[in-house]
């Protein structure tokens, strides 16, 4: 059991749990850099809150927001950049981000697969059904680990024939985007049959609001479901943890891999 730690960087106004907190880029920076002491080996840039109903924010504000955290990281981390937007995913790898995390898998803007084949950056594929906006308005489907893993199969697909290298390439279940609570319980579940696609698995439950409709916990006091379902996925085969709370995910997996042996 040894995932990596993609820690968490908001820079933005509205995110569901630390929104406004590391807006001003200095206070991102030296965040990014207390999670990298903690244990991150990624850190994940974020401009633009994709939490239900969320509103978007242009490129420029959003490029705005980023670039010069990215910037201010890249020296000392590996950073990714999390966008759906070809301008800003260019320009954060122009600043020294290495991997692009999109959230909609290439559907919103389908040229940064060529972006990342050109600069050999990484690209995480995330399912998420439909858009910030709606994705939470009365999700279904057939199977929901069935759908999902067709879904990032897809989207592998178009990012190799683009050019990215298939081992520059995670997939991500994107749990808590346009899902049920027992949607998102059953991919954690099941999370092994996502392994079958052959890549790393990116997974992130940190304090999402599928932990708060299991115990009434408010979105500041869940780490400890954070915890737990952060162990049982990497114990279904998740590769890469995309967690807030570095420091106590780093020793809640210290702790399992010794009790695993």
């Amino acid at each position: 059991m040894n995932p990596k730690l993609m820690g968490v960087v908001n820079v933005t106004p509205d995110s569901f749990s630390d929104g406004g907190l590391y807006l001003d880029a200095e206070a991102a920076v030296a965040h990014g850099r207390e999670l990298l002491d903690q244990g991150a080996e990624i850190l994940d840039v974020g401009g633009e809150s994709t939490r239900p109903g969320a509103e978007e924010v242009s490129p420029e504000e959003e490029l705005a927001r980023v670039e010069p955290v990215v910037a201010g990281l890249a020296g000392t981390a590996t950073v990714s950049i999390d966008t759906s937007k070809l301008a800003v995913a260019e320009a954060a790898l122009d600043a020294g981000a290495s991997i692009v995390n999109d959230v909609t898998a290439l559907r919103r803007d389908p040229e940064i697969a060529a972006l990342c084949a050109e600069r050999g950056a990484g690209l995480v594929l995330m399912h998420m059904l439909g858009e910030p906006r709606t994705m939470q308005a009365n999700p279904s489907y057939e199977d929901v680990v069935d759908d999902v893993e067709a879904f990032l199969s897809e989207g592998m697909e178009a990012a190799i024939a683009a050019g990215v290298a298939e081992e520059r390439i995670w997939l991500d279940p994107g749990i808590g985007f346009g899902k049920t609570l027992e949607h998102n319980l059953e991919l954690l579940r099941r999370l092994g049959e996502l392994r079958e696609l052959g890549r790393p698995l990116v997974v992130g439950t940190s304090r999402k609001s599928f932990l708060g409709k299991i115990d009434g916990s408010a979105v500041d006091d869940r780490l400890g479901g954070t915890i737990a379902s952060s162990i049982l996925a990497v114990a279904e085969g998740a590769d890469v943890l995309r967690v807030h709370d570095v420091a106590e995910a780093a020793q809640a997996v210290k702790v399992a891999s010794a009790i695993l042996g």
